[in-house]
C-alpha cells in the first residue's frame, strides 16, 4: 500500500453502521479497510477504503487480511442482529456472532493488533422495565442476540487478562438516520428496522408497517426505545478509538439520548416530517422484544466528550427519508 494513513480494520464495513463508520474514519485521517462477507452488507457501500470479502468464520482468510494491511486497531460491527430471528434460531447467532468474533480477536492478537472497539448492544440488559439503564446495570439478555453480544464482551475481558487486548465496548440503543450527504444509508436484506420499514410503507414500497405488539405496559401499548443517530453513533466509535490510542484503560460506554419514544410516537413524527400518512397494521408481539430500553448514562459525555448532536427524531427521520428517496436506495 502507498497510502500512509493509519489502518483501521472495520469488520462489517459494508453494512449500515459500518459503512458510516468508514466514512467518518476516512474524514478523520484513517484508512478504513472493510472486512465483510456481504451476507447482509452491500458492495456499493464500500467507498471510503479497501475492501476484503471474507467471512469471519474463515480464520485463514482473516489472518491474511491482518498480514496484508497490518491495522493498528479493529472496529468490530459484523454480526447477525435480528432479535426475532435470534429467538427462533439461537444456534445461528452463537455460531456466527460468537465464533466469528473469537476468530477476529485471536487473529488480531496474533498480528499484534491490541486495540479493539466493539459494537455491542443494549439488548445485553434484557427486560428491566422502569429502569433507566446505565453501564452498571445487570446484564440479563432475553434473546440469543443479546446473549451472544454479552459473551463477546466477556471474551474481550478474558483476552485482555491473558494477552493485553485493550478494548472499548459500546452498548448502544436503537440506531436510525443516514449520512446527511446521502453517500450511504440504512438498507438491510431483509429489512427489519422500524424507520426504513416505515418509510417503505409511506412510499408504497410495502403495503403497510406492522406494529409488533400493541399490548405492552406503556402509555400507548407499543414498545419504547431510545433512538440515536447513526452519525452520532460512529462519532462515538472514533472517539473510542482515540481513547485507546491515548493509552486509556478498557471501558464500557452506553450510547443513547436518555429519552424514549414509543413506536406510535415514531410513526406520528414520521408522518409529520414526510407530510405523508403511514399505513399501519397491527400484529402480535415478536419473541425477545423488551418493553422499554432507555439509556441513562452520561459516561460517554463525561469521558469521551461525546454529545448526540443529530439525535432528534426529526433529524433522524429527515436524513433517512432523504436517503430513502435518493439514487443509492433500492427496496
Amino acid at each position: 500500500m502507498t497510502d500512509d494513513r493509519p489502518v483501521i480494520l472495520v469488520s462489517g464495513g459494508a453494512g449500515y453502521i459500518g459503512s458510516h463508520a468508514c466514512k467518518v474514519l476516512s474524514q478523520r485521517g484513517y484508512l478504513p479497510v472493510t472486512l465483510d462477507n456481504l451476507a447482509t452488507g452491500w458492495r456499493d457501500a464500500v467507498r471510503f477504503g479497501p475492501f476484503e470479502q471474507a467471512d469471519l468464520l474463515d480464520r485463514k482468510a482473516v489472518d491474511r487480511v491482518f498480514q496484508a494491511y497490518k491495522p493498528r486497531a479493529v472496529m468490530h460491527f459484523a454480526a447477525l442482529s435480528d432479535v426475532g430471528e435470534s429467538a427462533r434460531e439461537p444456534g445461528r447467532y452463537w455460531r456466527v456472532n460468537v465464533g466469528g468474533s473469537l476468530n477476529l480477536i485471536e487473529a488480531a492478537i496474533a498480528a499484534g493488533c491490541l486495540n479493539f472497539v466493539f459494537s455491542s448492544t443494549c439488548a445485553t440488559y434484557g427486560e428491566q422495565d422502569g429502569v433507566v439503564l446505565d453501564e452498571d446495570c445487570a446484564q440479563a439478555p432475553i434473546n440469543s442476540y443479546g446473549a451472544s453480544k454479552r459473551a463477546i464482551e466477556d471474551m474481550l475481558r478474558n483476552f485482555e487478562a491473558s494477552h493485553g487486548l485493550r478494548h472499548v465496548v459500546f452498548r448502544y440503543f436503537n440506531v436510525a438516520g443516514a449520512d446527511p450527504e446521502g453517500e450511504v444509508g440504512e438498507f438491510h436484506r431483509p429489512e427489519t428496522h422500524l424507520v426504513p420499514l416505515m418509510l417503505d410503507a409511506i412510499d408504497g414500497k410495502r403495503p403497510a408497517l406492522t406494529l409488533h405488539g400493541t399490548d405492552y405496559d406503556t402509555p400507548d401499548g407499543t414498545c419504547i426505545r431510545d433512538y440515536v443517530h447513526v452519525m452520532d453513533l460512529v462519532d462515538a466509535h472514533v472517539r473510542g478509538l482515540k481513547w485507546l490510542e491515548d493509552g486509556h484503560a478498557s471501558r464500557v460506554f452506553n450510547l443513547g439520548t436518555g429519552q424514549g419514544f414509543s413506536v406510535r410516537e415514531v410513526i406520528a413524527r414520521s408522518a409529520s416530517v414526510t407530510n405523508r400518512p403511514v399505513p399501519v397494521t397491527e400484529g402480535p408481539r415478536r419473541a425477545g422484544d423488551a418493553t422499554a430500553l432507555v439509556s441513562g448514562s452520561r459516561r460517554a459525555e463525561a469521558e469521551l466528550g461525546w454529545r448526540p448532536a443529530r439525535s432528534t427524531l426529526e433529524s433522524m427521520i429527515a436524513d433517512a427519508w432523504r436517503w430513502h428517496q435518493g439514487p443509492g436506495y433500492s427496496a
